[in-house]
């Protein structure tokens, strides 16, 4: 689940900011994140904060948010990958509103190229070497053959072998959701394995091989692939940056009681 629960923060933070929106539940009055293109059939993990926030209420109540616990959730999910570890800052506090048009807009698609991922990621602040560093969290989860099919029937700059292995397991209509890993070769260690996938042209994902395709960023893809401990320190201080992005604070927002909706 450590990839999913990664996935879940990065997910609510790049859609204003991190206040726990994406966890609440859509009503007959009110309408979430959940059903948004790039979280519907894909996010998972909800249960999992589910059972850490009763935890978290039956032993301290109305303390720690469930925006908090995403941010906590993402890093133990790195380290219990074997990643690095990074302070997470807290004090974070929940939403009482969701924006499903902002997860259908600022969240970045698999089928940006270069120039896309680039402004995606500027929007919230980063700039093109933080993009790439936090894009090494490919290393480990998994993706739905829908997302990358385009690419494995389409596309040039993918390894022959690689392509017809996927292939497969993801046929050209039918079997959206098959799942392949993002990354091959260790596809639940937290590792640079990723971007020695991408100078082989195995890159899942259009989005991940536009990282390394004689572009900008190809100089970056080859510091990450020779020097794991670079990527380690960039990854967790762009972690640190993206877990800062627009926290409600103070009296904003609220401390929910059950992360699925508002008190």
């Amino acid at each position: 689940m450590g990839a999913s629960l990664l996935r879940l923060h990065f997910h609510d933070c790049f859609v204003n900011g991190c206040d726990a929106s994406i966890l609440l539940d859509d009503t007959s009055n009110f309408t979430g994140e959940k059903m948004a293109g790039p979280n519907a059939n894909s996010v998972r993990g909800y249960e999992v904060v589910d059972t850490i926030k009763s935890q978290l209420e039956a032993s301290c109540p109305g303390v720690v948010s469930c925006a908090d616990i995403l941010a906590v959730a993402a890093r133990d999910s790195v380290v219990a990958l074997r990643g690095p570890s990074w302070t997470v800052r807290l004090g974070r506090r929940d939403s009482t509103t969701a924006s499903l048009s902002a997860a259908n807009s600022n969240i970045p698609a698999p089928t940006l190229n270069l120039s896309g991922l680039i402004s995606a990621f500027s929007n919230k602040g980063f700039n093109a070497r933080e993009m790439v560093a936090l894009s090494g969290s490919h290393t480990v989860g998994q993706a739905r053959c829908t997302t990358f099919r385009t690419r494995i029937y389409n596309e040039a700059n993918i390894d022959a072998t690689f392509k017809t292995s996927l292939q497969a397991n993801c046929p050209s209509s039918g079997g959206d959701n098959t799942l392949s890993p993002l990354d091959t070769q260790t596809p639940t260690t937290f590792d640079n394995a990723y971007y020695t996938n991408l100078v082989n042209k195995k890159g899942l994902l259009h989005s991940d091989q536009q990282l390394f395709n004689g572009g900008s960023t190809d100089a970056v893809v080859n510091t990450y692939r020779t020097r794991s401990t670079t990527f380690f320190k960039d990854f967790a201080n762009a972690m640190v940056k993206m877990g800062n992005l627009s926290p409600l604070t103070g009296t904003s927002g609220q401390i929910r009681t059950n992360c699925r909706k508002t008190n």
